[in-house]
């Protein structure tokens, strides 16, 4: 059975917006895409001296199973020439899973709903733009109210 899962697309190195519609079409051979956010120029956090950021998000209908979608997302990254040469460090392509439907998955190496969805602004600008209304399995609150409650800090601009 098909169900809904989010997921979130970033690129800080290179044509960033071919590699996010690169991504995309890759990602096609997986579900049907449902729908696409606005891409949004954002400031990279916690390893801050690097490029900015092009991210969106995408809701993205499945048959496959969780485990099935993140190998299929790393799959694409690695045939995208991603290298992971330092956690957090600039990448051409990344492909994380937010949400999928209202499953909660805390297994080695996957967790949904994502760990830093609910503190992530680059991340929750582009969901509450799709998906404004979906909400949070385990925190209860929707995506727009997430990104209400967020302090101001890191800049995520539309373009």
């Amino acid at each position: 059975m098909a169900e809904v899962a989010y997921l979130s697309l970033g690129s800080n190195l290179g044509d960033r917006e071919a590699h996010l519609r690169e991504a995309i079409s890759r990602l096609k051979t997986t579900g049907s895409v449902r729908a696409l956010s606005s891409f949004y120029e954002t400031q990279p956090v916690e390893l801050t001296n690097q490029p900015w950021f092009l991210n969106c998000v995408l809701a993205l209908e499945t048959e496959q199973t969780p485990r099935e979608l993140l190998k299929s997302a790393l799959s694409i990254e690695a045939g995208m020439g991603r290298m992971r040469l330092r956690d957090k460090g600039p990448r051409n392509i990344d492909i994380d899973v937010l949400l999928f439907g209202d499953r909660i998955v805390d297994e080695p190496g996957l967790k949904i709903p994502h760990p830093a969805i609910a503190a992530r602004r680059f991340v929750l600008a582009p969901l509450a733009e799709i998906a404004p209304g979906v909400r949070h399995p385990v925190l209860g609150k929707t995506t727009a109210e997430l990104l209400a409650g967020l302090a101001e800090g890191q800049v995520v601009r539309r373009i």
